[in-house]
């Protein structure tokens, strides 16, 4: 049976992890790792992960030195993964049980490198606001005009990560974002699955939420990343936003 590396780095998620990690080992497919990688840093993340830890002998912990960020923390756990294939899931979102089975069938059937799936946006307390539909094939064109790609419905073949320009950037935000526009860029296929099996929560005041570094981190996307011209930048910047707010 396939081994599936899951990674996830660790900031400030105590409410929400234990559910993340039951829903991960609920799956159908059980032939697994969980890479935990401590970025908090601290004696409560250091006693809290450590009763995690107990949940489950395949669940596995790397601890930082200080705080590197989600990019670097996954970078880490990348280089310690065992798996064929990579799956990302953030400390506060949520599987469907069908979620590994049905989209590494979809990805060996297809000869795949990298997938996504259908998920739904849920609140603090699980209720369902909002849904986004995995398109079936994301161009590099697509992708630099809107950001369609849930983290953690993510799925990749481990060997793409041979290639050292293949890494997550030192971004608050959209640091997954640059990734896969990279890979795009570099004619890796990228394909959706038109299933929800994932759920992605949506919390106030978060980082993810924050509308001022989203527009700091978007335009660094394509100024420094993809290398634009200043006013191509703003451009390609106003477009994802635009975007953006037309899909809520």
């Amino acid at each position: 049976m396939t081994l599936v590396s899951i990674i996830m780095p660790y900031y400030k998620k105590e409410h929400y992890l234990k559910s993340t990690i039951e829903s991960i080992l609920n799956q159908t497919h059980q032939n697994f790792e969980i890479i935990l990688v401590d970025d908090q840093v601290d004696d409560k993340s250091f006693f809290f992960l450590r009763d995690i830890l107990n949940l489950d002998s395949r669940i596995k912990l790397i601890k930082n030195d200080k705080n590197e960020g989600a990019g670097e923390s996954r970078n880490k756990a990348i280089k310690n993964a065992k798996g064929e294939y990579i799956a990302f899931c953030d400390c506060d979102d949520l599987w469907k049980k069908e979620k590994l089975e049905t989209q590494l069938n979809f990805m060996k059937n297809s000869n795949l490198d990298f997938s996504h799936t259908s998920y739904d946006i849920i609140d603090e307390n699980n209720k369902i606001i909002s849904f986004r539909e995995a398109k079936n094939i994301i161009s590099f064109k697509k992708l630099v005009n809107s950001c369609d790609i849930g983290l953690s419905t993510v799925m990749i073949r481990r060997k793409i990560f041979e290639n050292n320009k293949y890494q997550f950037p030192r971004l608050v935000t959209k640091e997954d974002y640059v990734l896969w526009i990279i890979m795009a860029k570099n004619d890796v296929v990228i394909k959706g699955i038109n299933a929800n099996l994932t759920s992605w929560r949506k919390i106030k005041n978060s980082l993810s939420s924050s509308t001022l570094q989203k527009l700091l981190d978007g335009y660094k996307v394509y100024r420094v990343f993809l290398r634009y011209g200043k006013l191509k930048s703003f451009y390609c910047l106003i477009r994802l936003s635009i975007n953006f707010i037309l899909k809520n």
